[in-house]
């Protein structure tokens, strides 16, 4: 099942159970999807969605700095809770010693030994665990190892 018909599925079942929380962040999830969809005139995949989802992470992340800088805990815990929903949607993330042990790896087939290599390790570490790591920790992994 595609990232998209889950999302339909479990906002009708949230509907059908009263979950107005959730039947409200899926309502609004559906909708970007549905406005990049018409923007970008073609059907997204699983890949264009979890990038959607991940900048709605975003942008509660956020919110919520914002929300404790101006004393209303009440509304970034809101946010928080709306995070864990949105994250049950993305594909395990990798734990630092996976994701190292990849790094070395690839820099290993690679051949990488400077600063300037850190581009293509990046990129093929990139291709090889695909969403299962965001692109800011990969970057920081293969810096530190590349610096060594």
């Amino acid at each position: 099942m595609t990232l998209k018909l889950q999302i339909e599925k479990d906002f009708i079942e949230s509907y059908k159970a009263k979950e107005e929380r959730k039947v409200s962040l899926l309502r609004m999830i559906k909708s970007s999807i549905k406005n990049t969809e018409i923007n970008e005139k073609r059907e997204l995949n699983d890949s264009d969605i979890y990038k959607i989802l991940k900048k709605e992470i975003k942008q509660r992340t956020d919110a919520i700095g914002q929300y404790q800088k101006g004393n209303r805990p009440e509304l970034a815990a809101k946010e928080a809770s709306e995070i864990e929903m949105i994250t049950t949607y993305l594909p395990k993330q990798l734990d630092d010693s996976e994701l190292t042990k990849i790094v070395n790896e690839t820099i290993l087939e690679i051949g990488a030994t400077e600063m300037k290599d850190m581009g293509r390790v990046i990129s093929r570490v990139i291709e090889k665990v695909g969403d299962s790591a965001e692109g800011g920790k990969i970057s920081g992994l293969v810096k530190a190892v590349l610096q060594k």
